[in-house]
């Protein structure tokens, strides 16, 4: 039985007409954790993190095995973006548990910029809402998901 995973992320995967697959995994409280509870390669694991300015919020997504490297999403960007605030996330991501938001920009009307580390990759995991439940998509199905979405090295690999 599936959790609470995220209504919004559902219709945007059927919308877009996106084959997937739901994973259940034990809760877990970060996404290296995930990883290791499903038994997914942590580089395939695509992580949301959301930073803010003055325009707004951008989502940044990058694999679970790395952190973003703020100065150079800065760089890429031309913003001066920081973290957004934990108390800031459930006004953005009101059918998602804090932590398990899906890495899908415009399912949630957010721009978005992907790291270039997760394109080698034959499929990608991501969060479904919950910290319950992974959805698997081809990398051709991801790509279609967040066309449009800006990409860049802007992360480095934990521990580097």
């Amino acid at each position: 039985m599936a959790g609470d995973i995220s209504l919004r992320l559902l219709e945007f995967l059927e919308w877009r007409g996106v084959d997937y697959e739901i994973l259940a995994h034990p809760p877990t409280g970060d996404a290296l954790h995930t990883a290791e509870a499903a038994h997914v390669p942590g580089d395939r694991l695509a992580k949301a993190v959301i930073l803010k300015d003055a325009q707004g919020y951008v989502m940044a997504v990058l694999p679970a095995t790395h952190h973003v490297d703020l100065e150079a999403l800065r760089a890429l960007l031309g913003r001066p973006l920081a973290f957004a605030r934990e108390e800031e996330l459930p006004a953005l991501f009101q059918d998602c548990a804090p932590g398990a938001i899906p890495p899908l920009g415009p399912a949630y009307g957010l721009e978005m910029v992907v790291d270039e580390a997760l394109s080698d990759d034959p499929e990608i995991y991501f969060e479904a809402g919950d910290h319950r439940d992974l959805v698997r998509v081809d990398a051709a199905d991801f790509a279609a998901l967040i066309e449009g979405a800006r990409r860049g090295r802007f992360s480095r690999h934990l521990g580097h």
